[in-house]
């Protein structure tokens, strides 16, 4: 039993980098950055004007023309289905089931199934009659066909089968035998030999054939491949491959680069345009607001609300006068209004109290 612990597995070590590959490494990759940079900026420049405009215009634009097709097409078709199709519709099916329908189920049930029913009785007597003189007919054919077509048939056959086996079967065995028989086996014989010759010209034509071929097409071939062909693909696969490892290479660095780029403009954006403006409205709005408010608009505001609460007195005091000069009225024109007159309540008087004692409820009450 093997107690010692396998080795850790080795990570696999890539083959060693030729000059060439190196040669041809740095310069492709300091090309391709160049003109990979330009592309990468013009390309996050795209993408950020296009996220703005998918913000700032296509996507209202879409809502709105959204909202205006729902209110200009769904709306108006909903409407047409649901107040003009489809009451139309419901009208036409029970038009249809009482001008249709109703008529053909009555036709069927009172006219068509008696009559179906009769024309059924009267096929049903004539298949009886047919059936009886189908009966009579076979029978008289079957006593035919064992009385007198069997006997003669069965003579007939005989005659029949002698006369082919002594006129035709015993001839052409003989024929068979001693004509036919010997005779196909020479013209197989001389079928087997041209066969065999045949098959020795066409093997010696395709052994010179495949020598020619070989030598003058698949050597010169083989070569081409092997010392021209094979070397200058693995030196074109080689020289891709480094151009694209330089493009994916240098479009990574050239985001970076874009990044930093777009970060710098965005600080140097933010100071000289957001930051004065902030401080301006720190400083100079903010204060000037915080001014006007305190002095003209509060002013004016508290000057407002006073206006309406004297407005609002003085109407609640027309009212009021209002209210009384038709009472007075009322009374010169009618006198005054009868009192009414005081009933007996069952329930204490507010200024009295219930207690435990007193006899104020209706089991309890006097």
């Amino acid at each position: 039993m093997d107690l010692d612990k396998p080795a850790a597995r080795q990570p696999a070590q890539e083959p060693p980098e030729g000059c060439l590959v190196v040669a041809i490494r740095l310069p492709v990759r300091i090309v391709v950055l160049v003109l990979v940079v330009p592309v990468r900026m013009a390309w996050d420049v795209l993408v950020v004007a296009g996220r703005l405009l998918k913000d700032t215009v296509l996507r209202p634009l879409g809502r709105a023309l959204l909202w205006l097709g729902e209110v200009l097409l769904v709306w108006p078709l909903v409407g047409l289905w649901r107040y003009v199709v489809a009451p139309t519709g419901r009208a036409l099916a029970w038009l249809g089931k009482v001008l249709v329908v109703v008529p053909l189920a009555w036709c069927y049930r009172h006219v068509l199934t008696p009559v179906g029913h009769a024309f059924a009785w009267l096929a049903r007597g004539a298949l009886a009659v047919l059936a009886w003189l189908a009966g009579g007919t076979f029978a008289v054919f079957s006593w035919l066909y064992a009385r007198v077509l069997t006997p003669v048939g069965v003579g007939f056959l005989t005659v029949l089968t002698w006369l082919a086996r002594y006129l035709v079967v015993v001839p052409a065995r003989w024929c068979h035998t001693w004509i036919l028989a010997p005779a196909g086996r020479a013209i197989a014989w001389c079928a087997r030999g041209v066969v065999t010759l045949l098959a020795l010209l066409v093997t010696g034509i395709g052994w010179a054939l495949y020598w020619t071929a070989r030598i003058l097409l698949v050597l010169p071939a083989l070569t081409l491949w092997r010392w021209v062909l094979a070397p200058a693909g693995r030196f074109l696969a080689l020289v891709g491959r480094e151009v694209g490892d330089a493009l994916g290479h240098a479009w990574r660095i050239a985001g970076r680069i874009s990044l930093a780029v777009g970060r710098f403009l965005g600080t140097l954006f933010r100071w000289i345009f957001v930051e004065p403006v902030r401080w301006v409205y720190r400083t100079v709005l903010t204060p000037l607001g915080h001014v006007v408010r305190d002095t003209v608009l509060r002013p004016a505001a508290e000057a407002a609300r006073a206006v309406g609460r004297a407005g609002r007195q003085a109407l609640t005091a027309a009212r009021e006068s209002a209210r009384q000069a038709r009472a007075d009225l009322r009374r010169m024109l009618f006198g005054e209004p009868r009192e009414r007159e005081a009933v007996a309540r069952r329930e204490p008087s507010a200024r009295e109290t219930r207690t435990l004692g007193s006899s104020t409820t209706a089991l309890t009450k006097d």
